[in-house]
């Protein structure tokens, strides 16, 4: 069975950052996508950034230029650097893997999806 596990997160100021984790078990994978979705109260899940590798080929992508996504494939492990914290980046962070597609994530086409980490930026 597979497990998204997350970790990172938290509460941090305007202007700080913060590095969120996600690391896989339970299986290997290759030619796969993995990435970030958030959800603020009361606001649908958003693609934050993803990416992808395949054939030895390394593709990430973000919608937010002040967070970055990287990943160690061997590891099956991405992570997310958030920079310049907003507080309307306060939200749930999840972490989520497709098996075929990206860099670019959609929700409905999700595999597997973390557990779901709090990021509060306060003002």
């Amino acid at each position: 069975q597979v497990h998204l596990v997350q970790s990172g997160g938290g509460l941090v100021q305007s202007g700080g950052s913060l590095t969120l984790s996600c690391a896989t078990s339970g299986r290997t994978f290759s030619n796969y996508a993995m990435g970030w979705f958030r959800q603020a109260p009361g606001k649908e899940r958003e693609f934050v950034a993803g990416i992808r590798w395949s054939g030895g080929t390394v593709d990430p992508t973000s919608v937010e230029g002040r967070f970055t996504i990287s990943g160690d494939n061997a590891k099956n492990t991405a992570y997310l650097q958030m920079n310049s914290l907003k507080p309307e980046d306060t939200a749930v962070y999840y972490c989520a893997l497709v098996l075929s597609g990206g860099p670019y994530l959609y929700a409905e086409r999700i595999d597997y999806w973390g557990q779901g980490t709090q990021v509060t930026v306060s003002s």
